[in-house]
């Protein structure tokens, strides 16, 4: 398929705009989500919060453009367009690798100097999760996704649904996998939640709290009931906890 050059105008996907809003949640969806995945959060959040989420090239209203299988790419394409926002107080919530893109594109907006960034929400993912020196195959990836709860068995026995869906997860795993914090990289200003499942398969307690490390700024770590996907039932719970007051 023929696929249109990336368009980082399009990574912003408003799901509710206040007239004046007092807070912007930002979310970042997991491998292989998109910004849809967070589309009923509106209903968790005070009247008064923007709720937009990020939308990574190749899916939904970005399918056309191609995928990006690099971290630093992709963070590099999503820091203007947020930098671009009205400088609200805003909150980051990154979801499995999506707390990995979010960590990643504010290291970069504090680098350009923003400031209005003053929380990030680490969901599903522990702090120092070295990279993968193998990429995982195919159906690796696919036992993986269906252990973690991520996507039903029985999409994958569809053949076409498989064949539209797996692009777009292996190009997120290998992304992932290959991914690893520069350890020289400077604590963040913005203050740091890590939320995690207390029955997640890759994420305990333990390496949750080491995202204390990532920050100069206020820390605290909350263990949920659930597995990976833990915020699906208690998405009011983690849209309370991102956007309490600082």
């Amino acid at each position: 398929m023929n696929r249109a050059p990336v368009n980082p105008l399009n990574a912003i996907v408003t799901h509710r705009r206040p007239a004046a809003p007092a807070l912007r949640l930002v979310c970042f969806p997991h491998a292989g989500g998109s910004a849809g995945f967070f589309r009923g959060w509106s209903r968790h959040l005070a009247p008064d919060v923007e709720l937009v989420a990020v939308q990574y090239p190749g899916r939904e209203t970005r399918f056309t453009e191609p995928l990006v299988p690099r971290m630093a790419d992709l963070a590099d394409s999503l820091t203007a367009p947020l930098a671009g926002l009205a400088p609200v107080p805003t909150v980051f919530l990154g979801h499995s690798m999506g707390a990995a893109v979010a960590h990643e594109t504010l290291l970069r907006l504090e680098a350009a100097g923003v400031t209005h960034v003053r929380r990030l929400c680490v969901s599903g993912r522990a702090a120092d999760t070295p990279a993968r020196p193998v990429p995982l195959t195919d159906d690796e990836i696919v036992t993986t996704v269906a252990a973690l709860g991520g996507t039903s068995a029985e999409v994958w026995e569809d053949p076409d649904l498989r064949e539209m869906l797996l692009p777009i997860i292996r190009n997120d795993y290998h992304l992932i996998d290959a991914y690893g914090c520069d350890p020289a990289a400077p604590p963040l200003k913005a203050g740091v939640l890590a939320l995690t499942g207390d029955a997640d398969p890759r994420v305990t307690p333990a390496g949750a709290r080491a995202w204390s490390a990532r920050t100069g700024g206020p820390f605290d770590c909350r263990v949920l009931p659930g597995d990976h996907f833990y915020l699906v039932p208690h998405a009011a719970t983690v849209a309370r906890l991102a956007t309490a007051p600082f």
